[in-house]
């Protein structure tokens, strides 16, 4: 396996088991959340979703946002399906866009976000978003802990 294979690897083994723990969750728990500043568990998914979708747009701008707006601003939460539906397609942008970089791109694109103090890698940037996904997952598994329902799996 090359650096590119790894890192797609490394994205959709987290996604699966984001999935895989997602969808163990009753429906009457998305709203559930441990405290009032915390996110709800439906309101945590958006996020991990929506946050990938963030940060292919600070790749592809090389850290400068700009005047960026989400496609996710002004639409109700609702159901898992529903959620992952919205995601789909820039998922889908996002993993195609990693899937033409080459080895020379993780060294030598440099992402810069001036306003965070942060100057990376495209590689090791790469590396950060999708660890961004693995902490909700293990947050969302305190949840369940917290909430005594049963946690599926994903250590398969």
């Amino acid at each position: 396996m090359n650096s590119i294979e790894i890192i797609l690897l490394n994205f959709s083994e987290t996604r699966r088991r984001s999935i895989k723990l997602w969808e163990g969750i009753p429906n009457e728990y998305l709203n559930w959340k441990p405290d009032k500043k915390a996110f709800s568990i439906i309101e945590m998914i958006r996020h991990t979703l929506e946050a990938e979708h963030l940060f292919h747009i600070i790749i592809k701008k090389r850290g400068d946002l700009g005047n960026y707006e989400s496609p996710w601003k002004n639409l109700e939460y609702s159901d898992l399906k529903n959620e992952l539906n919205i995601a789909e397609k820039y998922r889908e942008n996002f993993i195609n866009m990693i899937k033409v970089l080459n080895k020379s791109d993780l060294d030598n694109i440099r992402i810069e976000r001036k306003e965070v103090g942060q100057s990376k890698k495209l590689g090791d940037y790469l590396n950060r978003i999708v660890y961004h996904e693995s902490v909700h997952t293990g947050q969302m598994l305190s949840y369940l802990r917290t909430l005594g329902i049963k946690r599926p799996q994903i250590w398969d």
